[in-house]
């Protein structure tokens, strides 16, 4: 446990046993917790402060999906872990790219609960932005770490939040290669297992967004057998002029698609 960190814990779950004995387990570790006995509107969790959701997407009803994008979508500070007995590796891929920022499958020891939890909510902590930071500018691209939203030519890239967190680390770190597991541990918030190729999948899909906004431009470079390194390269040839400050534009929304937990994702 880290007891200097205090984590405010929301659980929606009916496993009364699991979630009793979790119960006692983080009010040893100093957080704080709170049962639910289902779904709430985003806007109360946004009241409640809290740093984790813990949630076993049985009890959401036919709308899960829809739910779980909405949460994730209002609130990209909140790191939410997927609790469940049942589901295919279908729908727990298609829930990580939604924005879930973990997926644990039941039973599941609560220590092992406990860890995730923690390791989620310090990479959600990493990732809050500074309250003076400003745009990152880089070639045609805009990142704004305070909207969790990049923009090229002023409209912004359709970015998952696990995209978005992976683009802004890369830039953070510009001209530096960094290796695929530092990667994996800051973003994924936990050591990568041998041949996980996530880091690979997501760099490519990152690639493709860019690529088919900023056609011009090169950002991420691979360096084989080692990791990636962000800095933009004009295809034309041109210098990386990078200005002071930056329009802001709107951010733009994307539209919810739910469906039943239980169902194979298309």
């Amino acid at each position: 446990m880290i007891p200097q960190q205090t984590i405010k814990l929301a659980v929606i779950d009916d496993d009364s046993g699991f979630v009793t004995v979790l119960a006692k387990r983080t009010e040893a570790a100093g957080w704080q917790q709170r049962t639910l006995a289902g779904p709430i509107p985003p806007e109360e969790l946004v009241a409640m402060r809290l740093n984790a959701l813990l949630v076993d997407p049985s009890v959401l009803g036919e709308d899960a999906w829809g739910y779980l994008e909405q949460v994730c979508g209002m609130l990209p500070e909140l790191g939410v872990i997927v609790c469940s007995g049942r589901s295919t590796v279908a729908q727990r891929v298609r829930g990580l790219r939604l924005g879930v920022d973990d997926w644990i499958a039941k039973p599941c020891h609560p220590e092992e609960a406990i860890a995730r939890i923690e390791a989620v909510s310090r990479r959600r902590r990493r990732a809050r932005p500074q309250v003076d930071a400003g745009p990152v500018m880089a070639g045609e691209l805009e990142i704004r770490s305070d909207r969790f939203q990049a923009y090229i030519g002023g409209g912004s890239i359709d970015l998952t939040r696990r995209e978005f967190e992976l683009l802004q680390l890369l830039a953070e770190a510009r001209g530096q290669v960094l290796e695929r597991g530092a990667i994996y541990q800051r973003v994924w918030g936990y050591a990568m297992a041998h041949g996980d190729r996530s880091v690979d999948v997501f760099v490519r899909k990152l690639r493709q967004k860019l690529e088919r906004h900023s056609p011009g431009w090169s950002y991420i470079h691979t360096h084989f057998g080692v990791g990636y390194r962000f800095d933009p390269e004009s295809l034309d040839g041109g210098s990386d002029d990078v200005p002071v400050t930056a329009s802001e534009p709107e951010a733009a929304s994307v539209p919810s698609q739910p469906f039943h937990i239980l169902d194979t994702a298309k």
